[in-house]
């Protein structure tokens, strides 16, 4: 059996190939110590300098708008055309109220304008007589001032007794009492018609009224229908029940509408130094954690939260203790829950999400760093 020899580590040393693997080790670490100081450097300054760049927050929440729909006539209900959480369109028959009693009274309303224009008639009738009234006594007054005037020159003569004077200028006073009665009459007609004798009939005030609450028992006739004010989601329709007397404003359903939503965020205060409208953020709707929704920023709110609670807290107090306070920031959803759109996710209100806003701010530099940049051209010295 042969016996293999161990290398001569002489002929190690004196073998090129061995000695430059020997040597590209130390490269490598001499190399690996220079950049990463470097890379660490560059990375940092990143950091840094985008750091104030994103605000965030957890306390954020979708929005949509919410309608309490109550009746405007009071009433039984009668039918019941929805169910919970059943989705409706802008018209669609939700409940529907006893319209027996509202027909009748719409019946009566006709009836009412019908009267009104009847009574207009004879009023238009009476005026007319009674300028037929007044023209009579004119021509009674022009015959007896004629008489009176003739016995009064009889009398001067001597030729007409006294008594015939007297008679003739007491029937003359009469028919001039009778003339101020026709005119007061006339004036009187004048006035029931409205002070215009020619006014139309529909033109009345009495008719006008009339006209007004035949025109009221009609829309209390149509609204015994209670339809959706626009598109959305019905929901506690649980309290509406058939045969339930429903007063005037009482809360029968709720609709959420499914037209517009929105993202309410409640921001630290701390987080608004560079926040304005119109900036672009990215929302993360819990419910669906794989999707990513851009919006912007529509407005920041008036105050904090605090300052609109029904109870603000009182801290003109010995115990006072300082919380960093929310203000709530509205976001307008650019890609919504649109079921148009292939992409779209069904938002509801109330889901929790994450906001994140890009406002764009770069931090400045540290001086040190500012003056090595400047000494080596990359950056203008500040004076």
């Amino acid at each position: 059996m042969t016996a293999v020899s161990a290398p001569d580590p002489s002929d190690r040393k004196s073998d090129p190939a061995a000695r430059a693997a020997a040597r590209r080790p130390r490269w490598r670490r001499l190399l690996l110590m220079a950049v990463l100081p470097v890379a660490v450097a560059v990375g940092g300054g990143y950091v840094w300098v985008t750091g104030g760049r994103y605000v965030s927050t957890d306390n954020a929440y979708v929005q949509q708008d919410k309608v309490t729909v109550s009746p405007d006539v009071a009433g039984r209900v009668v039918e019941v055309a929805v169910h919970e959480n059943q989705t409706v369109s802008r018209g669609q028959l939700l409940f529907r109220i006893d319209e027996e009693p509202f027909r009748l009274a719409l019946q009566q309303a006709d009836a009412a304008v019908a009267s009104a224009r009847l009574k207009v008639d004879q009023l238009r009738a009476a005026h007319g007589e009674a300028l037929a009234n007044q023209r009579a006594a004119e021509e009674t007054v022009d015959y007896q001032q004629r008489e009176f005037q003739r016995q009064q020159d009889l009398l001067k003569t001597g030729v007409a007794a006294r008594a015939k004077y007297d008679e003739v200028r007491h029937d003359l006073q009469s028919a001039q009492q009778a003339l101020n009665s026709a005119r007061q009459s006339v004036i009187s007609a004048r006035a029931a018609l409205g002070g215009d004798p020619d006014i139309p009939t529909d033109r009345h005030p009495s008719v006008l009224e009339a006209i007004a609450r035949r025109d009221q028992a009609r829309r209390d006739l149509e609204h015994t229908v209670v339809r959706a004010p626009a598109d959305g989601t019905i929901s506690q329709t649980d309290r509406l029940l058939v045969g339930q007397y429903m007063p005037v404003g009482t809360p029968a359903v709720s609709l959420v509408e499914s037209g517009v939503s929105w993202v309410e965020a409640n921001f630290k205060e701390t987080d608004l130094t560079h926040m304005k409208p119109g900036q672009t953020a990215t929302i993360a709707i819990d419910a669906y954690p794989d999707r990513r929704l851009t919006a912007r920023v529509e407005s920041i709110g008036a105050g904090t939260g605090s300052e609109f609670s029904v109870l603000p807290a009182q801290n003109a107090t010995g115990n006072w203790v300082k919380v960093v306070q929310r203000v709530p920031v509205r976001l307008r959803i650019e890609q919504s829950g649109d079921p148009s759109r292939s992409d779209a996710v069904a938002l509801r209100t109330g889901l929790s999400a994450d906001v994140e806003i890009d406002t764009h701010y770069t931090r400045p530099l540290p001086s040190p760093v500012r003056g090595a940049l400047a000494a080596v051209g990359l950056e203008r010295a500040e004076p």
